[in-house]
């Protein structure tokens, strides 16, 4: 039996996310999801997009795969040339700081990341490109 959480995709599973404070839409497929908000770096409109997150610390990790297509998601491109981001966890929602992890830090966070989502090592198979792991700390 699958939870209709489960089923949940794009702009509405931001919106059962934000109407009911992560209540549904946080648990997901056997993940976790945050809501990341950036701002569009052509339109300069806001977007939000429900990413697989993990926690290290107290920083959140989330991974750019896209599912393994050569280019980055806009999202990752938006906060890279916009790094004034959002996230909201459940009921909370607050500022971050978005970093790429590098090197070691990487593969540690990777390997973090395919524990609960397999498929992260099957995008990074179809593609050239790095996927980006990105760190998101919270701003004081």
């Amino acid at each position: 039996m699958t939870n209709s959480d489960d089923e949940l995709f794009g702009a509405e599973h931001v919106r059962a996310y934000r109407e009911t404070d992560g209540e549904r839409g946080y648990h997901w497929r056997g993940t976790t999801i945050l809501l990341l908000t950036t701002t569009g770096r052509k339109s300069g409109e806001r977007r939000t997009t429900p990413l697989i997150h993990r926690v290290d610390g107290d920083r959140y990790v989330v991974v750019a795969s896209k599912g393994g297509s050569p280019e980055h998601p806009d999202w990752f491109a938006n906060l890279s040339a916009e790094p004034d981001v959002e996230v909201q966890v459940k009921g909370e929602t607050f500022a971050v700081e978005p970093t790429v992890a590098e090197g070691e830090e990487r593969e540690r966070l990777w390997k973090l990341m395919a524990e609960v989502w397999p498929d992260y090592d099957d995008y990074a198979q179809r593609t050239d490109r790095e996927i980006p792991v990105v760190i998101l700390t919270r701003r004081d």
